[in-house]
């Protein structure tokens, strides 16, 4: 069951240029619970993640992480303090090893390292095969399985994953989902934008549903309208 509120966000207006995407926008996420971000491609879903993660700075508001504030830091500090961002393009680095990206997710001692190893390669055995492969030289999907391995490895607090499944063939989407079931057994908080809604409310204990910067409904994953989501999908952003 989850805990206290570990991250929030309240009223944060934030976005590029001189232009904002978020407009106030408001978000609880419950320690060690799992909410899905629903909404439109430009409904500000991507922006949010950035924001909590500190790549895109709010121009108002507030960000806080166990009551602390977040907003302001950059994103190394932020990522220091236990949150870790899995953007929709493949977050590894292309002229490492598997091995390396691995290594390079956490800053764990070496005495401790084997385990978070192993613990990151049991998610994708496929993996296991491809450690001393540059990652840059793998399919799109083994680069995912990888970027998700590496958020494994870090051990974070909070867990921002933007669309994982994007561009991947069906089985590899089975894999995706199966190892962000990995994260939420291990109490990792996370907050998930997934394009397959069905798929991201049957692991998600909270929802909300956003649009045009704003969270438009929020509450229990099996009480969202999925007619609401799909006219929200359809309809303008």
């Amino acid at each position: 069951m989850a805990g206290e509120p570990l991250l929030e966000v309240e009223r944060v207006r934030a976005g590029y240029g001189d232009g904002d995407v978020l407009h106030g926008i408001d978000l609880v996420v419950p320690e060690g619970g799992v909410v899905a971000l629903l909404g439109p491609n430009g409904a500000g879903k991507s922006t949010l993640l950035r924001t909590i993660a500190g790549f895109v700075r709010p121009r108002s508001g507030a960000v806080r992480l166990d009551g602390l504030p977040l907003d302001g830091h950059d994103p190394s500090t932020i990522a220091r303090c236990g949150v870790y961002l899995v953007p929709e393009r493949r977050a590894v680095f292309p002229n490492l090893t598997v091995g390396d990206n691995l290594r390079l997710s956490t800053a764990a001692p070496e005495r401790t390292w084997h385990d978070d190893l192993q613990a990151a390669l049991e998610l994708f055995p496929r993996l296991v095969e491809r450690r001393d492969q540059v990652a840059g030289t793998m399919s799109g999907g083994e680069q995912q399985m990888l970027a998700l391995a590496r958020a494994f490895a870090a051990r974070p607090r909070l867990l921002l994953l933007d669309e994982p499944s994007l561009g991947l063939a069906p089985k590899v989407v089975d894999e995706v989902f199966e190892a962000v079931g990995r994260f939420i057994a291990a109490r990792i908080t996370v907050v998930l934008v997934e394009q397959y809604v069905e798929r991201a409310l049957a692991l998600a204990d909270e929802a909300s549903i956003v649009r045009n910067g704003q969270v438009v409904w929020a509450g229990p994953a099996g009480d969202v309208d999925l007619d609401l989501v799909a006219e929200g999908y359809l309809g303008a952003g």
